[in-house]
């Protein structure tokens, strides 16, 4: 997956960035790519939530590292508003051992035999957004996003296999912008968030950026993703870390 995702960057710097670049006119779109390793720092299960067996899943499938990508485009709509599109997959299937027997999703998995653990987490996002300032150093923008959350937790043990898949729409604050650092050099920053009684979810990017040229960004960063449900149905939290390289393109 690794491997994967770093072709996907490669491709998208050698070919749609130098194209990008000739299209002078209007230039309404910013696409981003990044890719890079992803650990995972917690996971814990419980399905369902009143009569499952609470457990880790990062410690049945491994910290990592595993592969990841994410693409993210910014439309001007005019000077102070826009859109922003997200699209960002995340999948782990790891073989492992159970601490302990274990009830999950109406299924019961027995401890110390090979376990194959699958989380799922695909994110996409439409966010509305206003730049709230703007000069020649730096610019910022505030804005409500739209998540629709593709997730599904499973297990199989031999022939046995259980999942719980949830799809559903949550709301979030989107703060996003940059600020110059010197004559090619700037940071960006990056974030949808939100909390609740029934759970929470926190997405924080933060990338150092190089103008190679006019429409062209080379970033490196780090990104953190937190949060989980705690609802009648499901017990998951999940914390993970994410180091990243990618390409930023205007056009």
């Amino acid at each position: 997956m690794i491997r994967y995702s770093t072709l996907i960057l490669s491709v998208f710097t050698t070919l749609l960035c130098p194209v990008a670049s000739l299209a002078q006119t209007n230039q309404k779109w910013r696409v981003t790519l990044e890719a890079g390793p992803v650990w995972q720092s917690r996971n814990d299960v419980q399905i369902p939530n009143n009569t499952g067996t609470r457990f880790s899943l990062n410690r049945l499938t491994g910290g990592g590292p595993f592969g990841n990508f994410r693409i993210t485009a910014l439309y001007d709509l005019n000077r102070k508003t826009g859109l922003r599109l997200v699209y960002a997959p995340l999948r782990i299937a790891e073989m492992g051992l159970l601490a302990q027997q274990t009830s999950f999703a109406g299924a019961n998995f027995v401890a110390g035999t090979p376990t194959e653990g699958i989380y799922q987490f695909n994110s996409y996002r439409l966010s509305y957004w206003y730049r709230f300032h703007q000069d020649h150093r730096s610019q910022w923008r505030v804005g409500l996003t739209l998540k629709v959350r593709d997730a599904r937790v499973a297990l199989r043990q031999g022939g046995l296999g259980s999942s719980d898949y949830n799809l559903g729409v949550v709301p979030l604050i989107h703060v996003g912008g940059e600020h110059r650092l010197a004559d090619r050099w700037k940071l960006l920053v990056d974030f949808d968030g939100a909390a609740a009684p029934q759970g929470r979810a926190f997405d924080l990017g933060l990338h150092l950026g190089y103008d190679l040229g006019r429409d062209t960004t080379l970033l490196l960063g780090y990104r953190t993703l937190e949060g989980g449900a705690n609802v009648k149905q499901v017990y998951n939290f999940a914390w993970f870390n994410y180091l990243s390289i990618g390409v930023s393109c205007r056009f």
